[in-house]
């Protein structure tokens, strides 16, 4: 399977997705490819949308490749891949400093992205996680570690595609996973979507503000 563009992925998962409708869910979108997926989702659903800013956490000398990962919060939720961090020498001061540097760029992006507008308060919801799609996982896990701390009702991921094993490593933080496709041969995600281009700041505003016209949470 593959997906024509975002939009496309998220009406698919929308359908996966079509029993959690009477549950009144909160769908929370992983900026920037994930809102756009998200978006179609909310809209089917006919449920709210958030955001929830994280930042790998990449190694000095090769930032591409993540040592951990860094949630928004007054106390951020920070997951370590402790594996990464040894084999590349990286020491404790280096890591607290990349750390407050993506900090920092998640309150930059917040600020572009809501301004001063609350999180929808997440306590006793069912809460539908979205991303255009996961390789490593780390982000998106440190997204589901911190969420779960508000104690949702249940807490859903959903994603068109990601490989077989991170799955497996993702499932023990969910309650339910909905994934449209998991190959065994996985490059990158953008493999499977036939138009995959960078999302702007204006396409993540416009789509948030779109599916919330309107609503209270």
């Amino acid at each position: 399977m593959s997906f024509a563009n975002r939009r496309d992925a998220g009406r698919r998962l929308a359908a996966a997705l079509s029993d959690y409708r009477e549950k009144s869910p909160v769908v929370i979108a992983l900026p920037r490819g994930g809102v756009v997926v998200a978006a179609e989702i909310a809209s089917a659903l006919d449920a709210p949308l958030d955001l929830l800013f994280v930042q790998k956490i990449g190694v000095p000398f090769q930032p591409e490749l993540a040592m951990g990962a860094i949630v928004e919060g007054a106390e951020p939720t920070i997951v370590r891949n402790e594996n990464v961090i040894r084999l590349a020498g990286v020491r404790e001061k280096e890591f607290s400093a990349i750390c407050q540097l993506e900090q920092a760029e998640i309150e930059r992006r917040r600020q572009r992205y809501l301004g001063d507008r609350s999180n929808i308060p997440l306590g006793g919801r069912v809460v539908i996680v979205v991303d255009d799609g996961i390789a490593t996982g780390s982000t998106v896990k440190a997204a589901l570690q911190a969420i779960r701390k508000q104690e949702p009702r249940e807490l859903v991921l959903a994603v068109p595609v990601a490989p077989p094993e991170t799955l497996e490593e993702l499932e023990r933080d969910v309650d339910a996973l909905i994934c449209l496709e998991a190959p065994f041969v996985f490059r990158a995600v953008g493999h499977f979507y036939e138009e995959f281009p960078q999302v702007s700041d204006t396409e993540v505003i416009s789509a948030l503000e779109a599916a919330n016209r309107g609503r209270s949470a």
